[in-house]
């Protein structure tokens, strides 16, 4: 192989890891919902834990599915990530989450 047609196949390997890296991105992102939660103070279906030092805020421990949660509702309703969540529960599927189902948060 020339030298010319080796500075292309470099050029050509590396435009083509940059595509699979940014699909890859994509796919991770658009399956946890694509957005970074974010923190709200309420939220049905919660168990409250103990209050914490002293600012008054609630911290909910265990949350309960209700009907048409997704895991990126859950997740800004309780001031959680997305991944957090998923850490905490390993053999969940945020995919088909089932009302009454308790998920850890903390």
């Amino acid at each position: 192989m020339n030298r010319k047609n080796s500075i292309t196949a470099r050029i050509l390997a590396a435009v083509a890891l940059l595509g699979a890296v940014v699909v890859v991105i994509v796919a991770v992102n658009s399956s946890t919902g694509g957005d970074s939660p974010t923190v709200e103070k309420s939220g049905k279906g919660a168990k409250p834990e103990k209050k914490s030092g002293g600012s008054g805020e609630t911290r909910k421990k265990v949350y309960e599915v209700q009907e048409g949660d997704t895991l990126t509702a859950i997740a800004r309703k309780n001031g959680v990530s997305v991944i957090r969540i998923e850490s905490l529960n390993p053999d969940l599927d945020p995919q088909a989450l089932i009302p009454g189902q308790k998920l850890k948060l903390r």
